[in-house]
């Protein structure tokens, strides 16, 4: 998962603001593609294994969840991807 903006949502073009896109992949039919961040959500854990992005493959329609490491969740919600906080029931 890479971001085209180097994770800054506020980059401006002569015309406006230049849409953040992510490129990600599909696991199953292997496509590689780029995706705008209203496409991906990220979910935030108490943990590294609750913490993960997931996302619908543009190819092939399955839903793909990978896990996000703190450079991945930095570029995510530097891009403007809606992220969801999870709370432990302790």
């Amino acid at each position: 998962m890479t971001s085209n903006t180097q994770g800054s949502p506020a980059i401006y073009g002569r015309s406006g603001p230049i849409p953040v896109v992510f490129k990600a992949a599909c696991p199953d039919c292997r496509a590689r593609f780029e995706l705008a961040a209203g496409a991906l959500r990220l979910a935030i854990g108490a943990s590294s294994r609750t913490t993960f992005y997931s996302f619908t493959c543009p190819e092939c329609g399955a839903a793909v969840r990978k896990p996000a490491g703190e450079r991945i969740v930095e570029l995510l919600t530097g891009g403007g991807v809606r992220t969801l906080r999870l709370h432990s029931t302790v």
